[in-house]
C-alpha cells in the first residue's frame, strides 16, 4: 500500500488547521446571499472582511504547494466573497457613521481595557493624593498644581462662580469647553511619541487638578457642592480622557512592544485602534462640553445634578459593555 506523500500530509494538516475558517465564510456567504449582505451584523461584515484576507493569505501559500482542486475551491471561495466585503465597504457615509457608534467604538473600548484601566488608574491615585495632601495642607496645592489653576480665595461655590454667565452665552461657553478639553485629549493622546511618558504625565496631572480642586472647595465649605457640579458632564469627560490616554498609550506599545510583528506593522495596526478610540473620544466630548455649557449651570440642586452624573455614568457603562457585541466580539 503506498504510503502518502510529503505534500499530501502537508496539505492535510493545512487544510484541517484552516477548515474552519473557510466554512465559517461559507456559512456568512450563504446568509448573506439569502437576505443580503444587509442582513448580516455589523460584527459579521467586520468577521467576513478579516476571513477574506486571511482567505488570500491562504491561496497564496496553497498556490504552488497544494493540489490544483483546492487552489480552485480556495479562488472560487474568495471571488464569491469579494463581492460581499468591497460591497459592504462601499457603503454610504451615514452608514459608516452608525457602524462606528454602533459596534466599532465600544468594541475597541472593550479590546483596549487594559490601557483605560491604567489611565483611569493613575487619575484616581493621583486625585486621591492631591486630596489628601491639600486637604491637610492648603498652601502646598502651589506645590502640585499650576497656578493659574488656584483660586486666590474661595468665597462661593464651584456653581456659583465656574458658571458666572446667563443662558445666552451657553452657545459660546460650550464651544470653548468642547475646544479646550479635545486640546487636553489631543495632548494625553500625541503623548505617544514620547513613548508614552507624557501621556502619563497629562492623565496624572489631570487627576491632581481634580483632587486638588476638590480638597480646596471642601476645605472653604463647599465639597458637596463641588463634586455635584462636576457630576453631569464630568463623567463622560473624564472617561474620555482616560480614552484619549489609552489611544497615546497604544501607540506606544506599538513602538515599544512590536511582539512578533515588525515594528512599524505594530505602529500601524495600534495607530488604527488608537483612531478609532480617538474619534469616539471627540464625540464624547462635544457631549460632555454641551452638557457642561447648558445643564450643568442650571440652578439645580445637588441631588438633582448628582442624579445627572449617575445617570450618564450608568449610560456609559451600558454603552461600553453592551452595544456592538455578538458572539466574534473579540473583546467577549
Amino acid at each position: 500500500m503506498p504510503r502518502p506523500t510529503l505534500a499530501a500530509m502537508t496539505q492535510r494538516s493545512f487544510v484541517q488547521r484552516r477548515s474552519g475558517a473557510w466554512k465559517e465564510v461559507e456559512t456568512l456567504l450563504q446568509r448573506a446571499g439569502r437576505r443580503g449582505v444587509r442582513a448580516l451584523a455589523p460584527g459579521d461584515v467586520e468577521r467576513l472582511g478579516e476571513l477574506y484576507r486571511s482567505l488570500t493569505s491562504d491561496l497564496a501559500y496553497a498556490q504552488d504547494r497544494y493540489d490544483a482542486r483546492l487552489v480552485e475551491y480556495l479562488n472560487r471561495t474568495i471571488a464569491r466573497a469579494h463581492a460581499y466585503v468591497y460591497g459592504a465597504t462601499a457603503q454610504s457615509g451615514w452608514d459608516r457613521l452608525r457602524r462606528f457608534y454602533a459596534s466599532e467604538f465600544p468594541r475597541e473600548v472593550r479590546r483596549s481595557i487594559l490601557p483605560i484601566l491604567l489611565c483611569t488608574a493613575l487619575t484616581i491615585a493621583s486625585a486621591v493624593v492631591a486630596y489628601a495632601v491639600i486637604g491637610a495642607h492648603p498652601d502646598d496645592a502651589y506645590a502640585l498644581l499650576p497656578h493659574d489653576m488656584i483660586p486666590a480665595q474661595i468665597r462661593k461655590s464651584l456653581h456659583d462662580s465656574n458658571f458666572a454667565f446667563g443662558t445666552t452665552q451657553s452657545p459660546l461657553m460650550s464651544a470653548f469647553i468642547i475646544t479646550n478639553n479635545v486640546k487636553v485629549a489631543m495632548i494625553a493622546f500625541a503623548g505617544a511619541v514620547t513613548l508614552g511618558a507624557f501621556t502619563l504625565y497629562i492623565i496624572a496631572l489631570n487627576g491632581l487638578m481634580l483632587g486638588g480642586l476638590g480638597a480646596m472647595f471642601a476645605h472653604a465649605g463647599f465639597g458637596a457642592d463641588f463634586w455635584a457640579t462636576v457630576a453631569p458632564h464630568g463623567v463622560i469627560e473624564l472617561s474620555a480622557i482616560q480614552i484619549a490616554g489609552a489611544a497615546g498609550l497604544l501607540i506606544a506599545a506599538g513602538i515599544l512592544f512590536p511582539g512578533r510583528l515588525r515594528r512599524r506593522d505594530a505602529i500601524a495596526f495600534n495607530s488604527r485602534r488608537a483612531a478609532v478610540l480617538f474619534g469616539g473620544v471627540v464625540s464624547m466630548l462635544l457631549v460632555a462640553g454641551t452638557i457642561e455649557g447648558f445643564i450643568s449651570p442650571l440652578r439645580t440642586s445637588i441631588a438633582m445634578r448628582i442624579s445627572i452624573g449617575a445617570l450618564t455614568a450608568l449610560a456609559l457603562l451600558w454603552y461600553f459593555g453592551f452595544a456592538g457585541r455578538s458572539t466574534r466580539d473579540p473583546a467577549a
